[in-house]
């Protein structure tokens, strides 16, 4: 069959969960022989590739402000002109809106047999979502039971909605014991994230314990697109500035898609510090399926991807009691008490050996079946294929 893609905004390597889960999902099914195509908005800095169908419709700059989207997409016939042409020209049997905007959900320029699927990666509720399920897509597909429950409490219909998890898209190498062992003793902390103040990571640096006796390593990347113009380069350099003030902290260069599950297994422990649900936990994934323990909030999707495979805060409302997941409650009115939780959290599992040893074993059970062609596979299951 050939299966297309719509993602404006996507790159390879981008710091993004829609991109990543896309080109897993991709990958997966052309291991199963099918054929794949993502169709993305042109860019002056686009790097060619065999998979991907550059639209002459719409460019966008890199990055591109959330807010500046509609305004690009005021064509919006010629776009879904151009695309039921790509669509037809590749004999298209199935393709995937991969957003209600950016992926012209709310267009759905489909041309007549093809048949259609909504992807939604975060949660939205507005006039472009309403548009897209409007337009009866064939399936609706999300990543987790999380989003179909947060889709319904923002009032939609969400019941026959599907969750499919995002793939790994390479296999990564677990240490050795001996080698684990020796990371929970002196090995980095390390945190990956995109450069997005809901990431948490300032506030982390900001809360660092004094004496924790190991370096943090962060990877902070810019994505193709941000919510408000010059968001990420501030963010970056505050980032930078905090850690030029932190003898034990590194900023770190963005890392492709490929080398985060290897740089991740060389971290004694994963920290999640976002302060806004995630609708899945590709970070926390990928550490855990090379047997590194997770340390996040409890929120979103993350708890149930990381189960025992790490440790969970609760992150409630300032001037709360915030239980950790050991121990008696602690007082935390504010983000950085939060902070400290997730830090005492994860120096508490660090401290316990035979308690790391089976989170990490536990960590690594929470995502075999999060395979390319495994995730591939229940696509096509979910589409009736």
């Amino acid at each position: 069959m050939n299966i297309a893609f719509v993602m404006l905004t996507y790159h390879s390597d981008e710091p993004a969960g829609i991109e990543r889960s896309l080109a897993s999902l991709a990958a997966g099914l052309r291991e199963l022989g099918h054929h794949t195509l993502i169709i993305a908005a042109d860019s002056a800095d686009h790097v060619p590739d065999p998979h991907v169908v550059r639209l002459s419709s719409v460019s966008f700059p890199r990055p591109v402000p959330y807010e500046e989207i509609p305004r690009l997409l005021a064509g919006a016939d010629a776009i879904g002109r151009e695309v039921r042409r790509i669509l037809a020209d590749h004999r298209t049997d199935v393709v995937c809106w991969g957003d209600a905007v950016s992926g012209l959900g709310f267009l759905s320029p489909a041309g007549p047999g093809t048949r259609t699927a909504l992807m939604v990666h975060f949660p939205r509720a507005d006039e472009a979502m309403r548009q897209s399920l409007a337009n009866k897509p064939d399936a609706v597909i999300t990543v987790s039971p999380f989003m179909i429950e947060e889709a319904a409490r923002a009032g939609l219909d969400s019941r026959a909605w599907h969750a499919l998890p995002n793939a790994l898209l390479v296999e990564g190498r677990a240490p050795s014991g001996a080698r684990r062992e020796e990371l929970r003793r002196t090995g980095p902390v390390r945190v990956v994230a995109r450069a997005d103040p809901q990431k948490g990571v300032a506030d982390l640096l900001r809360s660092l314990p004094p004496g924790l006796g190991r370096t943090v390593q962060v990877v902070l990347a810019k994505a193709g697109f941000e919510l408000l113009p010059a968001l990420q380069d501030r963010y970056l350099r505050e980032c930078a500035e905090l850690a030029d003030t932190l003898d034990t902290v590194e900023i770190l260069p963005p890392l492709p898609w490929g080398g985060v599950q290897e740089f991740l297994a060389g971290a004694a422990v994963a920290l999640v510090p976002s302060t806004g649900p995630e609708s899945f936990g590709n970070v926390a994934a990928e550490a855990l399926s090379v047997g590194t323990p997770v340390v996040g909030f409890r929120m979103g999707h993350l708890p149930a991807l990381v189960g025992a495979g790490g440790r969970a805060v609760e992150f409630s409302a300032p001037g709360d009691d915030l239980p950790a997941l050991r121990g008696p409650a602690v007082h935390i009115p504010s983000v950085a008490r939060r902070m400290n939780a997730l830090w005492s959290a994860a120096v508490e599992l660090l401290g316990d050996e035979s308690g790391y040893h089976e989170a990490s074993r536990q960590a690594l059970l929470r995502t075999t079946a999060y395979t390319p062609s495994g995730v591939a596979k229940e696509f096509l299951k979910i589409l009736g294929l």
